[in-house]
């Protein structure tokens, strides 16, 4: 599985190149995940339970950092264990660049999986892969550059569903409407 992508982060490289780098952020941000341990400056130790399709299982991993070029890039990969579930390895160049207002994080990210896990097909495991990406940066996104954007307040969501309110009902609506008032006239 390969998958790339960026995220603007409302922080400055210094501090989202810290955060990467921050076992107890990175733990909070990766779905399942149930201890980090940094073991030196370029290893820790992981324990993840996730559930992939009908497959549940505790991968027990290791992750290196490599390449590193404080801040703007490294390289980190990882690999883990999950019993008779299969295995998980992989693999991510991340790149840090300064943006008006905050920081660019890019990421390629290169997976393979064995054993069970191989077996449940491509597609499964590519939308898993992207959600739990998806997961991993909006939580990351929210510890280091601060919380989403607020939904409208009421009064601005009430005004824009008032349009929609006023129009005619649809063409179920009116069909299912015309039945019932002709069973209560009969």
């Amino acid at each position: 599985m390969d998958m790339s992508g960026e995220r603007h982060l409302a922080a400055s490289r210094t501090v989202v190149w810290s955060a990467l780098n921050d076992p107890e952020i990175l733990r909070q941000c990766i779905p399942g995940c149930e201890s980090l341990e940094k073991q030196s400056a370029t290893e820790m130790t992981a324990r993840v339970k996730l559930q992939i399709g009908p497959v549940r299982a505790t991968f027990n991993g290791k992750v290196r950092l490599s390449d590193l070029d404080p801040p703007n890039s490294y390289r980190i990969a990882g690999e883990g264990n999950g019993g008779v579930a299969g295995y998980a390895k992989g693999g991510a160049n991340v790149a840090l660049s300064d943006e008006p207002g905050g920081t660019l994080m890019r990421y390629d990210v290169k997976a393979d999986v064995g054993g069970k896990l191989a077996q449940l097909g491509g597609r499964l495991i590519d939308s898993t892969s992207k959600k739990l990406a998806d997961d991993f940066f909006e939580k990351f996104s929210t510890l280091v550059g601060g919380p989403a954007p607020s939904p409208a307040p009421p009064e601005q969501a009430a005004s824009a569903a008032e349009p929609s309110a006023s129009k005619k009902p649809g063409w179920f609506k009116r069909w299912f409407g015309k039945q019932r008032n002709g069973a209560a006239q009969a």
